[in-house]
């Protein structure tokens, strides 16, 4: 039997790792999820343990021996991953065929934990990629040397970056690990919603910007606010979810800065998004921060500044 209530295992922040200890792969813009196939039936759950297997049936297309996989599942437009069209698919439990076909995701398995009655955690990399690739021998490719290279092509190609991996290293579940190391193109930050403010002109009167926080040692604390990348279903869908969040204190752990505590409506800090941004100020704000997408696979007491 096939465990249950296991975690990914997650990749720390930082520069690209050198040499023959380490394999490189491409980090795909899309949603984490563990996949069990096992008899006959296939169940998918997020990083926050939610089951989503109904949200994806494309996923019933695995059959084979009964394995726990990890990986990543990915819309592709165009030839790339585009986490603004996945955005379509993450919310809807049981998707209708024309939403199916219009949007299809793709799960990419990267590591494979169990099999059969084996668990393989304590196997290297190394040993579980050879596994892997015997069960799925269409999985994208990891490659030994010559990460500066791959880093250097997924740029150019506007992929969102790599991942590096010791090839001697064990499987952790649901910890942070430096065995994995993910080196990203474009600055990207999940955060949690802790208010709004309302919008002038074109938005008078509807949601503007979203007030940010991210987890800390000092508690949650403010990041600054977002309101560019909306679209005009995107600004609807948000301020639908916030509505029932509404709350009369500030949820923050820390001071917020008087002109956004003055006019900001507050709410419950339980809404994750997705922003890009271009650097983090001396005083912990996102600077041009941009919204990409809501992180419903994400629990907002785990969202902390990635550094």
């Amino acid at each position: 039997m096939l465990p249950t209530g296991l975690s990914p295992m997650l990749a720390s922040h930082g520069q690209l790792p050198v040499g023959d200890a380490w394999a490189y792969e491409v980090k795909w813009d899309g949603v984490r999820a563990l996949v069990a196939v096992e008899g006959g039936t296939v169940r998918a759950t997020s990083r926050n343990g939610n089951d989503i297997t109904g949200g994806y049936p494309e996923l019933l297309g695995l059959t084979g021996p009964d394995r726990l996989l990890d990986g990543e599942l990915v819309a592709f437009v165009d030839g790339r991953p585009n986490f603004g069209a996945l955005q379509s698919r993450m919310h809807v439990r049981s998707p209708r065929r024309h939403l199916v076909e219009a949007t299809p995701v793709t799960f990419l398995p990267f590591d494979v934990l169990h099999v059969e009655d084996s668990s393989l955690l304590g196997l290297s990399y190394d040993e579980r990629r050879e596994v892997l690739e015997q069960l799925h021998p269409g999985v994208p490719a990891a490659f030994h040397g010559g990460g500066d290279v791959l880093l250097a092509s997924t740029k150019e190609q506007g992929l969102e970056g790599v991942v590096a991996k010791r090839r001697d290293s064990t499987y952790v579940p649901g910890r942070r690990s430096d065995a994995w190391v993910k080196v990203k193109h474009v600055n990207r930050q999940s955060a949690v919603v802790c208010g709004w403010k309302e919008g002038a002109g074109g938005r008078s009167g509807m949601l503007g910007s979203l007030l940010l926080g991210v987890h800390s040692p000092d508690g949650l604390v403010f990041a600054g606010s977002v309101g560019t990348g909306f679209t005009a279903a995107t600004l609807r869908q948000v301020a639908a979810l916030l509505e029932p969040l509404s709350r009369k204190g500030s949820p923050y752990d820390g001071e917020v800065p008087a002109p956004e505590a003055r006019i900001a409506h507050w709410v419950d800090p339980v809404l994750v998004v997705d922003v890009e941004f271009t650097a983090w100020t001396k005083d912990g704000r996102l600077r041009h921060p941009s919204y990409k997408g809501l992180r419903p696979d994400l629990e907002a007491r785990e969202v902390t500044r990635d550094e």
